[in-house]
């Protein structure tokens, strides 16, 4: 029997900031393959396209907090190219290893920057953005320290927040059961992954983190079992 009534607190391999070597590899690649597959990317995406409905800026910078292999930022890219839109990206990670991932996987020709950075330092607060996007991050953090950075980051951030995050809910659990049966051959993917979900979200959490912010919120879900948590930033 699972519980799915309150955030699990157990912790994933993925969160030492030291894992590294051919494990991290697999995992960020398993990671990228079911974000792929299950349409993830579409939820940041489509975050960005509200927030720059309005934006007169000529030159919109993103930055994807814990960006993992960089995945969402090349697939933002990819998008941006059939726009009229010019981004400056850039991934922040805190795992070194990780960084390094993703510069090795991400072309020059797509112009795109990592850094890296813990969310809370003072080096991250002195960054300057526009839009924060975030897939699959959050639910690493305790409730707590996530009032403290999205509280943090209203101040930081000029036109608004997009979290792309998990559904916590039995059916999502047994079906990633079922899925990587077929399609996933790391044991750390599929036990990090069935924690993810039992540390992700309801709506009651995110209404509750809602009442803590001084901008206004929406929420949405997308198929499959993902929300997208949406912060609009008034000046």
């Amino acid at each position: 029997m699972i519980s799915t009534n309150q955030r699990s607190s157990q912790a994933e391999i993925m969160d030492a900031f030291d894992f590294k070597g051919e494990d991290l590899v697999n995992v960020l690649q398993h990671i990228d393959q079911i974000n792929s597959s299950l349409g993830g990317h579409r939820v940041t995406i489509n975050g960005v396209k509200q927030l720059l409905k309005n934006s007169k800026k000529e030159v919109i910078t993103i930055a994807d907090i814990g960006c993992g292999s960089g995945a969402s930022l090349r697939a933002i890219r990819k998008w941006a190219n059939k726009q009229d839109f010019q981004l400056k990206l850039i991934g922040i990670d805190a795992n070194p290893h990780i960084i390094e991932v993703a510069k090795s996987l991400t072309s020059a020709k797509l112009n795109i920057s990592y850094q890296c950075l813990d969310v809370f330092s003072a080096e991250f607060k002195a960054l300057s953005v526009d839009i924060v996007c975030s897939s699959l991050t959050f639910h690493h953090f305790k409730n707590e320290s996530i009032i403290q950075l999205l509280q943090q980051l209203e101040k930081q951030v000029k036109l608004g927040i997009i979290i792309n995050d998990l559904h916590r809910h039995k059916l999502a659990y047994r079906l990633f059961q079922l899925y990587s049966l077929c399609f996933v051959n790391s044991q750390i993917a599929k036990k990090d992954g069935l924690i993810s979900i039992l540390r992700g979200f309801k709506s009651k959490d995110f209404k509750y983190f809602s009442k803590q912010l001084n901008n206004a919120t929406q929420l949405k879900w997308f198929w499959a079992f993902r929300y997208q948590f949406l912060i609009q930033i008034h000046g």
